[in-house]
């Protein structure tokens, strides 16, 4: 048998303040999202950001409906409308930010499962990491430098070949 260690670092920022002015600006763009989000289900609502390597700035608001699973994270909203309307731009960082109807929400709210693996394939498939930024409504940013520290054993297309 052998083990595997696995170390993982993140910046945590005490605010949105302490971000640099474009990351800023950038977590500024997802709040903006964020309130178009629409969750009458769960008022739990998220808004993202994507900046791409020409500069344009994608995002997305979750989306929710009585079917469930039939809605969209903000996360998976923002990479497939980048995808769809930018299909061979860079995705370089991403900013996520999560508000609730019933609360504050200060702890800083990354990205559920099934986005990190839709982050996983940009990600892999583009080459480079993605820097993401997560934080709730207020409070607290963190700051990974790529999806492989939020989801280090991915699973990705060389496991179809």
């Amino acid at each position: 048998m052998k083990t595997i260690d696995i170390k993982i670092q993140y910046a945590v920022y005490d605010s949105i303040e302490e971000l640099p002015i474009e990351v800023q600006e950038l977590m500024k763009r997802a709040v903006d999202a964020r309130r178009n989000a629409y969750a009458p289900y769960s008022h739990f609502k998220v808004g993202a950001a994507l900046l791409l390597e020409n500069g344009e700035v994608v995002i997305g608001s979750n989306q929710e409906n009585a079917s469930y699973p039939s809605g969209l994270c903000a996360e998976r909203v923002a990479i497939y409308h980048a995808g769809a309307q930018f299909p061979n731009q860079k995705i370089t960082q991403m900013a996520v930010t999560a508000a609730s109807d019933h609360k504050t929400v200060m702890t800083p709210v990354p990205p559920c499962g099934a986005c990190r693996q839709t982050i996983a394939e940009y990600e892999v498939g583009q080459q480079t990491p993605i820097e993401i930024y997560f934080m709730g409504e207020t409070g607290k940013v963190i700051k990974s430098d790529s999806l492989k520290d939020l989801l280090p054993l991915i699973f990705d297309g060389s496991a179809l070949s």
